[in-house]
């Protein structure tokens, strides 16, 4: 895992997602771009449900998808680990991280700077590996599990016939 030594990481704050975070997360994601891979932007009610999970997420586990703040401490997507939430496909009973962004902040560092932080806190929180799912046409995704330190683990086909790519990282070892 290396960094460019002419570009810092930014600064980036993760906190447990509230209810505003629900309408925050609602606006950064209703882009066509960065809903590209995962189906299309959603409905406020999916993501008033997602942030009430996330907060029972980490109540129980001490990790969750968290609020990503940027340096001015505006939100600007979420990052964090979650169990795999599929029973009927994926890699059922594992960790999974992930990170998603508002458009205006691609590309700045924030994605990769969240998910390290994500990795430490669930390392702390006892979690041994994780794996991150990412649909292989999104090469940004790829670059950030890569820039951790992922590996390839397995290529499939998701059940919407997406190619997909699971990454997975040892905690334990790092």
């Amino acid at each position: 895992m290396t960094t460019s030594p002419t570009r810092p990481l930014p600064a980036t704050q993760l906190r447990v997602p509230t209810d505003e975070d629900a309408h925050a997360w609602h606006r950064a994601f209703d882009d066509p771009d960065v809903m590209e891979f995962l189906g299309g932007p959603a409905e406020l009610s999916l993501y008033e449900e997602f942030t009430a999970r996330q907060r029972l997420h980490d109540a129980r586990l001490g990790y969750c998808l968290w609020t990503v703040l940027d340096e001015e401490g505006a939100v600007i997507g979420f990052t964090g680990a979650q169990p795999w939430p599929r029973e009927d496909w994926g890699p059922i009973g594992e960790i999974e991280i992930g990170w998603r962004l508002a458009r205006p902040a691609w590309g700045r560092g924030y994605a990769h700077a969240a998910a390290l932080a994500t990795l430490e806190r669930v390392r702390e929180a006892g979690v041994p590996h994780v794996v991150a799912m990412i649909d292989a046409r999104n090469a940004r995704s790829v670059a950030v599990a890569e820039r951790l330190g992922m590996t390839l683990a397995e290529e499939f086909t998701s059940p919407r016939g997406n190619p997909g790519l699971r990454y997975a990282l040892d905690l334990r070892t790092r």
